[in-house]
């Protein structure tokens, strides 16, 4: 009697045990609602598994439970269609920590694609965010969007699309996005005001402009620093930049292959730039035009600082500048074509070129021009652009790597 009763408690006790796995949501009518109940309901370390197919969603799915993975059947065999939303800004939301998003789609959002808010510890594997129409200023601004987050994972994902940037990592720190592709957004990846970021073995093709690393005033968390770019190819990125007129991002010119604005210990190496029609890699300041002085903080520096371009690949850029800043740049360097590499030639105030520690080299033959930009806007007959390979040339100290915490989703 004493067996049977232990073995009965002990049944009990299983049936009302939370689940890792239960069976697959599919696609259907009430699939909306399941798949919302289901993250509701979730506790940490449960799995939401999708099915096969195309869900018709037309609200925002959010989730605020941490340690909840959503898994899919392939990037292209679970598919969420936001083709026909009537409520809410972004087609999935997340607000929770240790949260893996893996193996499905979303398509068609009416705002951002995917956003994460002030999560600590989030994880995009395998996920494709697109918007099937081409590319269009009514088009979601972002794909992947995590915004003041904490390790960050990126992997193995394709965005294309957005009518700002395809993977955005905004005021964030400690970020891996690799394996990744971004094609005809306007900036195919961006990490703007964050720490602590590795970009490695993407592909960037078909934007206005492939890879992006700014910093920007007005914002909680300023001073980016501390981003690797490495062992990525941004080529033939020659989509024609459809921002909504008033962004930011519509000021990168088309054909641009990585824009560096206003960040500090950044390190370029073992990329591969070409076919960028206005340029390789541009560097410069933040120039605040637009802005009410007083409106920037006094705390901001819209100086980049400690750029170490090394061991790269260049070709076949700078034929064709386009948009009104790739003009300026033309008409500074008072050339038909730019440079690989162009450098806008701001300096800090009381401070010297000698002072900008912009460190080129072991690219093996490439060009660059300083375009002393604001001699050339006070006066352009009295600038003086300059070849000079580099107004600094000893090698920087690397940039530590980056290293999320011990058991972080990965595909490796």
């Amino acid at each position: 009697m004493k067996t049977i009763t232990t073995h009965f408690v002990a049944l009990l006790m299983l049936a009302s045990a939370p689940l890792a796995f239960a069976q697959a949501i599919e696609p259907g009518p009430n699939a909306q609602e399941e798949i919302q109940e289901a993250l509701i309901l979730a506790e940490e370390g449960d799995t939401i598994e999708l099915g096969a197919g195309v869900f018709e969603l037309t609200s925002t799915l959010s989730l605020d439970i941490d340690g909840v993975t959503v898994k899919g059947q392939g990037i292209d065999e679970t598919v969420l269609s936001f083709a026909k939303q009537d409520a809410g800004s972004e087609g999935f939301s997340v607000t929770s920590n240790n949260v893996v998003l893996r193996d499905f789609a979303v398509e068609d959002a009416a705002g951002d694609a995917i956003k994460t808010k002030g999560c600590d510890g989030i994880s995009f594997i395998n996920i494709r965010v697109e918007w099937t129409g081409g590319p269009k200023e009514t088009n979601g601004a972002y794909g992947l969007y995590p915004v003041s987050c904490k390790n960050v994972l990126i992997d193995g994902c394709v965005a294309i699309g957005a009518s700002d940037a395809g993977i955005y990592v905004g005021q964030s720190q400690t970020i891996i996005v690799r394996n990744s592709i971004a094609k005809y957004n306007v900036a195919g990846i961006e990490i703007e005001n964050s720490y602590d970021a590795d970009v490695y073995n993407n592909l960037t093709t078909k934007n206005a402009g492939g890879l992006l690393v700014f910093d920007l005033p007005n914002l909680p968390q300023q001073g980016g620093h501390n981003v690797r770019f490495f062992n990525n190819m941004s080529v033939d990125n020659d989509t024609k930049n459809f921002a909504p007129e008033g962004n930011i991002v519509g000021l990168v010119p088309t054909g641009t292959g990585l824009m560096i604005m206003a960040n500090r210990n950044v390190e370029v190496f073992n990329n591969i730039f070409y076919g960028n029609g206005t340029v390789n890699i541009s560097i410069s300041s933040y120039s605040g035009k637009g802005s009410k002085k007083r409106d920037i903080k006094d705390d901001y520096n819209p100086n980049p600082d400690s750029i170490h371009i090394h061991n790269n690949t260049f070709s076949n850029s700078g034929f064709k500048p386009m948009g009104m800043f790739g003009k300026m740049m033309q008409a500074a360097a008072r050339s038909e074509r730019l440079p690989d590499i162009v450098w806008d030639g701001v300096v800090p105030e009381g401070k010297t070129r000698a002072d900008v520690k912009l460190s080129i080299h072991s690219n093996g033959p490439i060009d660059f021009v300083d375009l002393d930009l604001p001699n050339f806007e006070k006066d352009p007959t009295s600038s003086n652009p300059s070849r000079d390979f580099s107004p600094y040339s000893e090698p920087l100290p690397p940039v530590p790597a980056v290293k999320l915490p011990e058991g972080a989703e990965s595909t490796d």
